[in-house]
């Protein structure tokens, strides 16, 4: 399969709907929008356990188990909703999403029972899915070059809020109105997505453009996409430096106790920076969108990148206290991990521009299955050292810049060989 780049915006090639082709701001706000509500179906509640526990008549652990719920399908879809938009369409899909969001949200919020309860993050998991995967396959199709670094980097911006909003939110309308008011509000969110996207996103995947849902045609796209060094190297790039990131995500309860020496109601001090260096690598990729080659954003990223693990690493080394020194490089870091984002989704969706959705889908899904592997056999072997824990953090972003260099060396003009 040629990689060759076509042009994103198809809208005026034929699309089915829409009266014009949406514009940057618009874009991003709605794919940002689509992608949050991931975000906000397992943040926003995690305040109400005690409280869903309680009117549930369930345990703390079996309202715990909701996230598995939410989780589950939202994970093994992931690698099959871009090769559907790819034959149904990205409209239908997007709007699929959003049905499948509000109705989970609203059983959840009418749930008499723990099963129903489950029922419900169910389905806002199936719904949550759709929009993280079918969302940048809509971006790309419709924005080319530097519009689709912007749009990648705009959308990264807003995304990045959505861990330091969802707890306040949920934890203030526990306060004023309850826990199911939690899921009123998200299916309130989810609601005016699905208007929004009724009203103003067209169909960007023309019908001349689509591929059947046969067995061996589905085949030989998994096929092609596993078999492309190039895509799967950049996918394996993006993977690593999340992961380098996320290993003080997952182990944020030893790092804040422990490592820190905070307590239960400070880790702020921990998301907060993150959060912060998130938004400004974001405004940093958008500020140079179009001024540079999305290869030269992804190697400026890894310099920032970089220096912030060479300064985590000397932190540890000197045994620094761990307040402020040991927050400082975590800011950095995400900052230029963040610079490489929109670079990297780009070029790993153009591998394949006539199946962007299965695109999208195979490099959202190496990314949660890196997660998964992170969680349950890295980190518990890095808790116990901020030296540890720095060396894996390095050693990860190093791997992301080797992946990276991998997908570049084969690289000819207008074709990658395999």
């Amino acid at each position: 399969m040629s990689e060759v780049d076509v042009p994103g915006a198809v809208v005026a090639a034929g699309a089915e709907a829409g009266p014009r082709r949406p514009s940057v701001g618009s874009m991003a706000a709605l794919t940002a929008g689509l992608s949050m509500l991931g975000q906000f179906a397992i943040a926003t509640y995690l305040p109400a356990f005690a409280a869903i526990a309680n009117a549930l008549h369930a345990s703390t652990a079996e309202v715990q188990q909701s996230l598995t719920a939410y989780l589950l399908p939202f994970a093994l879809l992931l690698p099959w909703h871009g090769a559907i938009s790819d034959a149904i369409g990205r409209r239908r899909m997007i709007l699929a999403g959003c049905v499948f969001f509000v109705a989970g949200s609203l059983v959840c919020a009418g749930a008499t029972g723990i099963d129903m309860f489950y029922v419900g993050r169910a389905l806002q998991g199936v719904g949550a899915g759709i929009g993280v995967i079918v969302g940048r396959a809509m971006v790309r199709d419709t924005f080319d070059g530097m519009q689709a670094q912007k749009v990648m980097a705009l959308i990264a911006m807003i995304f990045a809020l959505a861990p330091a909003l969802a707890p306040i939110c949920g934890g203030w309308l526990l306060v004023w109105m309850g826990w199911r008011s939690i899921f009123v509000f998200l299916a309130l969110i989810s609601g005016s997505l699905l208007v929004s996207c009724w009203i103003w996103v067209p169909e960007t995947l023309p019908p001349a453009c689509r591929h059947p849902m046969h067995p061996k045609v589905l085949a030989r796209g998994y096929f092609a996409m596993l078999s492309s060094r190039r895509f799967m190297s950049l996918a394996l790039a993006n993977a690593g430096v999340n992961l380098a990131i996320y290993i003080y995500v997952f182990a944020a309860p030893r790092f804040v106790y422990q490592h820190l020496g905070l307590g239960a109601q400070s880790f702020g001090w921990l998301f907060i920076p993150i959060v912060a260096g998130i938004i400004a690598g974001a405004l940093v990729a958008h500020r140079i969108a179009g001024r540079t080659t999305p290869e030269s954003s992804v190697n400026r990223g890894h310099v920032v990148m970089m220096a912030a693990g060479v300064f985590n690493l000397a932190v540890a080394a000197l045994h620094l206290p761990p307040m402020p020194w040991a927050l400082v490089a975590l800011p950095v870091f995400a900052a230029g991990m963040m610079m490489t984002q929109p670079s990297l989704q780009l070029l790993a969706l153009d591998c394949f521009p006539e199946r962007r959705g299965l695109a999208s889908s195979g490099y959202v899904t190496a990314q949660q299955i890196g997660n998964l592997l992170s969680s349950a056999l890295l980190v518990p072997l890095l808790l116990d050292s901020t030296m540890k824990m720095a060396l894996g953090m390095a050693g990860l972003q190093i791997a992301g810049l080797v992946a990276f260099h991998v997908a570049l060396r084969g690289r000819r003009v207008g074709v990658t060989s395999e």
